[in-house]
Formats: C-alpha cells, sequence, structure tokens
C-alpha cells in the first residue's frame, strides 16, 4: 500500500547535514522497513472501501427528513412486506430479534404479535431514519444506532433472529459484516436478508455508459456496483451459515422518464455513493442518456426499471440440528413419471396434480398387496 515516510526532527537534520548525513539514511530505512513490515503484518485486514460511507449517512438523513418521504417508500415497503412474511415460515420460537439496516421501519411495522418476538432491536447508522421509522404492533423494541461497518453492539450469542432489508448492498465489509451477525445469533438463530442484486437497474447503467461515451468519450459508474447471486452463498458459508436457502425476484416500475428514476432514487437515500463516483454530469449527456433510455427501453406509457432482489436464509449450526438422509428407494415417484405429470397440470390444472398423486397412492397399494 502507498504511504508517505515522515522524518520528524528535520531541523535538527537541517543544523549539522555532514554529520546527521548517515543518520538520516539509517533513520530512513528502519522507518521504511517498519511501514513495510507494519503494512504486511496488517494487509489480511485491509478492507477495500468501494463505498463512500459518509456521503451514504448524507443521503439516508436527507432522506428521513423529507417530508415527502412516503411517496418513495413502495419499493422498501413491498421488499420488506415480503421478508417479513417469511418469518412467519419459520417453525420455531424466535425470542430476540435484530433488524438491522431498519430504515424507516418497512420490516419492523410489519412484524405483529402473531409471531413469537418477545423484544425487536431496531439499528441503523442514520439517527433521523431511527426517529421517523414505524415500529412494530404490540412487541417491544428498542431503537439503537449501529454502524454495520463496525462490531455489532450485542453480547455474543444473544440474538434469535436477525432481519436486514435492502440495506447491506452499502457495506464496504461485507464478510464481515456477515461473520458479526453469525456471532451475535445464538445456535440455530435464524438470518434473514433482501439485497439489491447486480441485475438491479442495468437499463439505467447502460444508457449512461452510452450517452458518456458518445457525449464526453469516456464514461464513470453513476450506478453503483451490487453483489452477484452467484457470490451470495460463498459469503455466507464463509461467515459460517449452513442450510442456505437464496432466491431472487424482479420488481418492475415504471416511470415517465428518467429524470422521475433518478429523483426517486434520491427520496429513497438510493443515490449511488461510490468513491469513484463522478461527481457532476453535464445537462447534454443527461439528455442524450434519457433519449437512449426510450429509444432501447422504452414503452407507450414510458420507461421501466429493474430492480432485482436477492433473499436469503442462512441458519447458525447447532447440534440441535438435524438434517434427515432419505434412505435409498424411498422416493414416491420415478422420473419416468414426470412427463406424464405435466401432461396432467397442462390438461387439468391443479386437479391434475391431485390425480396424479391419488394415482401414485393406488398403485403404490397395489404393490403392496
Amino acid at each position: 500500500m502507498p504511504f508517505k515516510l515522515m522524518i520528524s526532527s528535520t531541523s535538527e537534520l537541517l543544523s549539522d547535514p555532514c554529520k546527521h548525513c548517515l543518520e538520516s539514511k539509517d533513520l530512513s530505512f528502519k522507518l521504511l522497513m517498519s511501514k513495510l513490515h507494519s503494512s504486511s503484518h496488517h494487509h489480511q485486514k485491509v478492507v477495500a472501501k468501494v463505498f463512500d460511507r459518509h456521503t451514504k449517512f448524507l443521503q439516508r438523513e436527507r432522506a428521513a427528513l423529507n417530508p415527502d418521504a412516503e411517496l418513495y417508500d413502495y419499493l422498501k415497503e413491498e421488499v420488506g412486506y415480503r421478508l417479513a412474511d417469511r418469518i412467519f415460515d419459520i417453525k420455531r420460537d424466535l425470542k430476540i430479534g435484530l433488524d438491522l439496516g431498519c430504515g424507516r421501519g418497512h420490516v419492523a411495522k410489519n412484524i405483529s404479535d402473531a409471531t413469537t418476538l418477545e423484544h425487536l432491536y431496531m439499528g441503523d447508522m442514520s439517527p433521523n431514519m431511527l426517529d421517523t421509522c414505524a415500529t412494530p404492533e404490540n412487541v417491544p423494541f428498542t431503537k439503537k444506532l449501529v454502524d454495520e461497518e463496525e462490531a455489532l453492539p450485542f453480547e455474543s450469542k444473544s440474538m434469535d433472529l436477525v432481519i436486514s432489508n435492502l440495506n447491506l448492498h452499502w457495506v464496504n465489509n461485507l464478510p464481515g459484516c456477515l461473520k458479526e451477525i453469525n456471532r451475535i445469533l445464538k445456535g440455530d438463530g435464524v438470518f434473514l436478508a433482501s439485497m439489491f442484486g447486480g441485475d438491479t437497474l442495468f437499463e439505467l447503467r447502460s444508457s449512461l455508459v452510452l450517452a458518456e461515451l458518445e457525449r464526453e468519450g469516456g464514461f464513470a459508474p453513476h450506478v453503483s456496483p451490487f453483489t452477484e447471486i452467484r457470490d451470495i452463498g460463498g459469503l455466507l458459508n464463509q461467515a459460517g451459515f449452513s442450510m442456505l436457502t437464496i432466491d431472487s425476484d424482479e420488481i418492475s416500475v415504471g416511470f415517465p422518464t428518467m429524470f422521475e428514476l433518478m429523483w426517486d432514487l434520491q427520496g429513497m437515500g438510493e443515490n449511488n455513493a461510490g468513491i469513484n463516483r463522478k461527481l457532476h454530469l453535464h445537462r447534454d449527456t443527461l439528455f442524450a442518456a434519457s433519449a437512449i433510455y426510450q429509444e432501447m427501453y422504452g414503452q407507450e406509457e414510458g420507461i421501466p426499471a429493474t430492480f432485482q432482489i436477492i433473499y436469503m436464509i442462512g441458519w447458525k449450526p447447532d447440534a440441535s440440528q438435524k438434517v434427515s438422509i432419505a434412505e435409498r428407494g424411498s422416493q414416491q415417484a420415478s422420473l419416468k413419471d414426470i412427463h406424464r405429470l405435466e401432461e396432467m397440470i397442462k390438461e387439468h390444472g391443479m386437479e391434475g396434480k391431485i390425480k396424479f398423486m391419488q394415482e401414485l397412492t393406488d398403485e403404490e397399494k397395489n404393490k403392496k398387496d
């Protein structure tokens, strides 16, 4: 890593350069070796900075203070509802939970006393987000300032559930954050999260690139990079999670033009915060990008914007977890019957599937007789 070599005793060296010539070289060499040793010793702890966290903090603060903030909640509301709904599919008691990066409470507001939660911690890096966020009904909660890039301020093995909605895609040290989540989870605790995937806003990204190449002869990233779904499983495994479930969904939102899309992204607090982002876009480049967007992806009523949502579930390993291994020959249907099932479903719908299962049951009974 680049570094600056600094010698504090400059005035002493200048007073008698002949006397201190060899000493200065020796001192410089020692400082250089010390820096190199320190750099190599901490090499594995260095985290690449992709996002400007201070900029993201300011963006979230402004979004929270926007008097029309509710107008821009539609996407996070929808994904938060879908994520909260998955809690009800977990057939075990979850007493203590953490909503990490709670934002305006898009998940918490959908958690009620119908769950087994006895207390929910709501954590976010933005004080204004915490002040304005919705809270769960009939479930005790505690709001807490939490920075996902620091050690989480909770005891080890203290949480039954950690949930995060469209927040972790702004974390520089995502592997470290996942390890922290694993640390605070109890044995057999569960982690549920949603993130924007790599195909998010591909229309906007390509339009801006083409416009900037045409008008300025080069381009800079104007849409922050997102994690690919193929990488999520490896990251969760490295963090210590097991029994993973990962799936993705696409939500397409229509806008009149590209400018309304960019305005909504700012209202959500999801505008670009990459360290290498270009701080200014020329007016003619923006109009060119809008025209390209309309030409390449436009429809009669406007333009679509695609948001790829990655959902993930990971469990912290525990001795109480048992995985049943199917015995050889325990299947109920043969692979050669799959085409028959498909034909019956096409012809009769769900009734065809029920009829197929009944036929399999009758065949099994006849074999036993």
